[in-house]
């Protein structure tokens, strides 16, 4: 034994190893799930737009065919778009999140993010497209449109969502959450903790 060696260096515990945190993505996974966010996203909110426009269309208008042809079209966009579209974005905000340093539950703007979104999924799969359902069958069977206000409803709803989750994807406002400043805390102690433990002290 070296009797140059501390004995506290040689009977200092070591420290604990912490969880190891989720597979970080690569540079060009990243970027391809970017683009994939970004473009669902965009698209989602344009076919809101487009739902928001045949909704009051078809409140507004008095002729029964373009009534009925404004419902039927936004059926197609509910149906066959509208659902993938949102589940879409969600999924690959959801890897883009758990993938980067920006993390799930870090950043107050990615956490509001998300729970939006995922809000407004459900809403579009168990609210806005049952109501459109509901119009076509009624429209189709020569009745008058239920409610205007609820073909209306959902796409406003919607399109406020969207482009307050945009304004905030630009402007990442609020800071860190409580476990955001933990984490940042911890990370920063780390490497102190390492530099101190490295130099033994003097006899």
């Amino acid at each position: 034994m070296n009797p140059q060696t501390s004995p506290q260096a040689q009977t200092s515990p070591k420290p604990a190893k912490r969880p190891q945190s989720l597979p970080k993505l690569g540079r060009r996974a990243r970027r391809t799930f970017l683009v994939v966010h970004v473009v669902a996203a965009a698209s989602w909110l344009g076919l809101t737009l487009g739902l928001l426009a045949l909704g009051i269309t078809a409140s507004t208008t008095g002729g029964a065919p373009t009534i009925e042809a404004s419902v039927r079209a936004m059926k197609l966009f509910a149906d066959w778009l509208l659902l993938p579209l949102a589940l879409l974005t969600l999924i690959s905000g959801l890897v883009l999140a758990l993938g980067t340093s920006w993390g799930l539950a870090r950043h107050r703007w990615v956490s509001t993010k998300f729970w939006l979104t995922l809000g407004t999924t459900i809403a579009t799969a168990f609210a806005l497209r049952p109501g459109v359902n509901s119009a076509v069958t009624a429209v189709s069977a020569g009745h008058s449109l239920p409610d205007a206000g609820d073909l209306l409803f959902g796409p406003i709803v919607s399109l406020s969502a969207y482009v307050f989750m945009t304004v905030i994807s630009v402007l990442k406002p609020w800071g860190l959450t409580r476990r955001g400043r933990r984490l940042r805390a911890t990370t920063t102690r780390r490497p102190r903790q390492t530099a101190s433990s490295t130099v033994s002290p003097s006899r």
